[in-house]
C-alpha cells in the first residue's frame, strides 16, 4: 500500500477518535437543552434573617461603583441593618474608594506594588481577611464584581436558600447590556445557556452547580474554618468551587436570584474575558482533574466528571480551530486530487472511509445541524423561556441573537483557543451601559 493512503488512513483514524472525544461533552450538553421542560427548584420562605457581607473586589471602577453600593441600599427588599457592603479598592489611581464610601460602603485599601499580585484573587484574600478580622458574626457572603446588579429580591432568596441548608450557590447569570447590539445579543444568549439549562438541569438532577461568576453565595462558616480565601489562581472562583467540592461540600443554584453583569460587546472585549478564563481554567483542568476523578469515584459523585467534560471545551475549542479544519482541508484535497469521488473509488485504492463526494455530504450535514440544533433552535428555545430575565420587554427584540447564537459560537471557540496561548492580567474592563453613579 502507498505511503499516502496509509498516511490518510491513520490521519483518519485519528481523526475519528477525536470526534468521539469531542462528543461526549457536546451530548451533555445536548441533555441539558433538551431538558429544559423540568421545573425550576425552590427554596421554602423564611422568616429568619440572616446577617450578610457583600464583597465587592474592584480596581478603577469610580464610573460604576458607586452606583453598584447605592443600587444595593436602595433597592434590596432586605433589612438595612442586617448587610454590609465591603469594596476592596485594590490598587487604585482613581475614586474608587471616595464613591464606594460615599454610596454607604465599608472601604478596604489594598495597595500592592508586586504586579503579580494585580489580579482579583488578591484582593479577595486581603478583604475576606480583614473582614474576619472585623469579628462580626456574618452568615454568609455574597461576591459581586463592581458593575453588577443583582433583582431586589436577590438577598431574600439567597437567605432562603441559606436557611434550607445550602452553604453554596450561584444565581442566574444575565446582562445588563443584551440588547446593545447585535453582538451583546448572541453573546448574552450563550452564556446565559448555562443558567436557564445547565444549571437548572444539574439541580434538578442533584448535581452541583458551577458557582464561578458573579453573585455567588457562601457560608461564612467555610471562609472562618479556611482562614479567609485560599485561591489566588487568575480563575479563583472556579478553584475555589473545585476545592470545596473535593472537601465534600455540595454547591446548589438558586434560579430566581439574579445577577446582571455588563457582557463583552465587541470580539476584543470576548478576547480579553475568555484569556482569564481559558488560561485559567486549562490550569485548573491539569492541577486538579486526578483529584476530581479519585473523588468521583469515592465520594460516588458525577459531578466531578461533569464539570471536567465541561471545561474540557476549552481543548475541544483548540480542536475545533486546528486539527478539524486541517484535517478535512487535506481530505478533501486528497481525495479530490486522487480522483477518489465515490465510496467504491475510495475502497479500490484501500481506503476505508467514504469517497468526496460522501465525506462532503457527511460534513455538510453534521454542520447544518449544529447550526440549526445547537446554534439556533437554543437560541430561540432561550428567547422563548426567558427573554424577560434577560433584560428585554417583548422576545422579538432578541431574535436576531438567535439567529447569530452560531456565529457567537465560532468567534467564542476561536477567542478560547488564543486565549489559552495568553497570559492573562487583571485590567480595567471597557464598560457598555453607561456610567452608573
Amino acid at each position: 500500500m502507498a505511503w499516502h493512503v496509509t498516511l490518510y488512513n491513520v490521519l483518519t483514524t485519528i481523526n475519528n477518535v477525536l470526534l468521539t472525544l469531542i462528543g461526549i461533552p457536546f451530548i451533555l450538553q445536548f441533555l441539558y437543552m433538551f431538558l429544559f421542560w423540568l421545573p425550576k427548584k425552590t427554596f421554602k420562605k423564611s422568616e429568619e434573617k440572616k446577617r450578610i457581607c457583600v464583597v465587592i473586589p474592584a480596581h478603577n471602577e469610580e464610573d460604576v461603583i458607586g452606583g453598584t453600593v447605592r443600587r444595593l441600599f436602595e433597592r434590596q427588599n432586605y433589612p438595612k441593618e442586617l448587610f454590609d457592603v465591603y469594596v476592596i479598592a485594590h490598587n487604585c489611581n482613581d475614586r474608587t474608594a471616595q464613591f464606594a464610601s460615599e454610596a454607604g460602603a465599608k472601604v478596604l485599601v489594598l495597595d500592592d506594588p508586586d504586579p503579580k499580585r494585580h489580579i482579583v484573587s488578591y484582593a479577595l484574600k486581603f478583604g475576606y481577611e480583614r473582614i474576619l478580622e472585623t469579628g462580626i458574626p456574618y452568615d454568609f457572603s455574597i461576591r459581586l464584581d463592581a458593575d453588577n446588579h443583582v433583582n431586589d429580591d436577590f438577598f431574600s432568596l439567597m437567605n432562603d436558600a441559606f436557611c434550607s441548608g445550602v452553604r453554596i450557590a450561584r444565581p442566574y447569570e444575565s446582562a445588563l447590556n443584551m440588547t446593545q447590539n447585535q453582538f451583546t445579543r448572541a453573546c448574552g444568549l450563550y452564556y446565559t445557556f448555562d443558567s436557564r439549562f445547565s444549571s437548572r438541569v444539574r439541580e434538578r438532577l442533584h448535581m452541583d452547580a458551577h458557582v464561578n461568576g458573579p453573585g455567588s453565595m457562601t457560608d461564612m462558616e467555610i471562609i472562618r474554618k479556611i482562614g479567609g480565601y485560599d485561591t489566588v489562581s487568575i480563575v479563583e472562583d472556579t478553584e475555589f468551587n473545585i476545592k470545596r467540592m473535593l472537601e465534600g461540600e455540595r454547591c446548589h443554584f438558586v434560579e430566581d436570584a439574579v445577577v446582571y453583569e455588563d457582557l463583552p460587546s465587541s470580539f476584543r472585549d470576548t478576547m480579553n474575558r475568555n484569556k482569564r478564563i481559558a488560561a485559567g481554567n486549562a490550569r485548573l483542568l491539569f492541577r486538579f482533574t486526578p483529584r476530581m476523578c479519585w473523588n468521583a469515584i469515592k465520594q460516588f459523585r458525577f459531578s466531578f466528571i461533569e464539570q471536567i467534560l465541561t471545561y474540557a471545551f476549552i481543548f475541544i475549542c483548540l480542536l475545533l480551530c486546528t486539527w478539524i479544519p486541517a484535517y478535512y482541508i487535506y481530505a478533501v484535497g486528497y481525495l479530490g486530487g486522487m480522483g477518489l469521488f465515490t465510496a467504491a473509488d475510495a475502497a479500490a485504492a484501500g481506503i476505508s472511509g467514504p469517497g468526496l463526494w460522501q465525506l462532503l455530504t457527511i460534513v455538510g450535514i453534521c454542520l447544518g445541524a449544529l447550526f440549526l440544533v445547537a446554534g439556533i433552535f437554543q437560541g430561540l428555545l432561550l428567547v422563548l423561556l426567558d427573554y424577560k430575565k434577560m433584560g428585554a420587554d417583548r422576545r422579538r427584540e432578541l431574535l436576531s441573537g438567535a439567529f447569530l447564537f452560531p456565529a457567537f459560537t465560532v468567534v467564542y471557540c476561536i477567542t478560547m483557543t488564543l486565549g489559552l496561548f495568553s497570559k492573562p492580567k487583571w485590567v480595567k474592563i471597557n464598560r457598555n451601559t453607561g456610567t452608573r453613579n
